[in-house]
């Protein structure tokens, strides 16, 4: 076995090379046991007529081929001859005489349902992606390591392949960080916050990186008093949301930033938790929408409206508003999105004792 070999067969997901018409070229040893089949009985077949692929293996071949540019199938379902369905991310990427295609189980981390009991569900699949980030992180920084080496002494195509695994290699290890990012967030350290303050410090980030392409407007009630809460995780929720909306306009489109108050808004929870929320942030966009399909579980761990999504931006937007005691919503046509977060006000004597503290 050539170490090109040796770095293939040691992804830990199984993985395909296909040929221009989707036929198997090589399959490493996760693909022979996620197939039920042999590499020998796998190569020269049709990987379309073997694994069925929600929306179709074929047109999602076809795009990576024709755009040049990977493309991932987020939570979609897989089926293999009779065997139940298993919902799966699908990561395609293109090659100079094909595809390669990776497929990732998502019931190794836990399955995600989208029914009855998602939340617990959802919950698990964190929890367990938390215990496995670091082991998995360590045999990937070694794959990586030794795809570099080899790049070092070859060419063509064997040079593409050690490329594309580096590439693919990296991007799973920052998938890592920012479960692992999920998984350890502290808890809030709560003082009184001016939101404008925040929000002005996001928009200036957002201005100079992500959304440099785009119109930021700013409509905010100058009476808006603090909020109790920590102005470094509120400044994350803000560049999370700044980040969502730039990544869905395209050159030229606008985002606003609202602020009101709202007296009458209260939130009660499961647990008879909650109160009032009066203070009201909106970041609104101009880009094509959500999907209605999909508005019911944004904010769960790995549902993204993008292709080549993570899924955990808006999970961990939710996750921070809510030990903040407050809310988040969106309300979504074509042409305009918004997302409104609801925060409390200061609670009463916290400010004085601040103030105290302080002197």
């Amino acid at each position: 076995m050539t170490e090109t070999d040796a770095v293939w067969q040691s992804l830990p997901i199984p993985a395909f090379i296909l040929d221009p018409e989707d036929r198997i070229l090589t399959a490493n040893g996760p693909a022979e046991g996620f197939m039920n089949r042999s590499s020998k009985a796998l190569t020269g077949a049709s990987l379309p007529q073997l694994m069925t692929v929600e929306g179709g293996l074929v047109p999602a071949t076809t795009r990576v081929r024709r755009n040049d540019a990977p493309l991932t199938l987020h939570d979609t379902n897989v089926k293999i001859g009779p065997a139940p369905d298993l919902r799966c991310d699908v990561h395609i990427s293109p090659l100079a005489q094909g595809v390669l295609i990776m497929v990732a189980p998502q019931d190794i981390a836990g399955r995600v349902d989208r029914g009855h009991g998602s939340r617990t569900a959802a919950r698990s699949a964190i929890g367990m992606a938390e215990m496995l980030a670091h082991e998995i992180k360590n045999p990937l920084a070694g794959i990586t390591g030794a795809a570099q080496l080899l790049s070092m002494n070859i060419g063509g195509e064997d040079l593409e392949l050690t490329e594309l695994i580096v590439a693919e290699s990296r991007r799973i290890v920052k998938l890592l960080e920012q479960v692992e990012q999920f998984g350890n967030l502290r808890p809030p350290q709560h003082r009184p916050v001016n939101l404008h303050d925040v929000l002005d410090r996001a928009r200036r980030s957002a201005m100079v990186g992500f959304a440099a392409h785009m119109t930021i407007n700013e409509a905010y009630d100058p009476s808006l008093p603090p909020t109790w809460g920590d102005p470094d995780q509120l400044q994350q929720v803000f560049l999370n949301l700044l980040k969502n909306a730039a990544q869905v306009s395209g050159q030229g489109g606008a985002i606003t930033i609202r602020t009101f108050y709202e007296l009458s808004l209260r939130i009660r929870r499961p647990d008879g938790s909650g109160g009032a929320v009066p203070l009201q942030v909106e970041i609104i966009d101009d880009g094509p929408g959500i999907p209605p399909e999909m508005i019911g579980s944004l904010f769960e761990p790995f549902v993204s409206g993008r292709e080549n999504g993570t899924g955990l931006g808006l999970a961990l937007v939710a996750k921070i508003v809510h030990e903040h005691d407050g809310w988040v919503s969106v309300d979504s046509v074509p042409g305009r999105t918004v997302f409104r977060l609801s925060l409390p006000l200061v609670p009463r004597g916290a400010q004085h004792e601040e103030r105290l503290t302080r002197d």
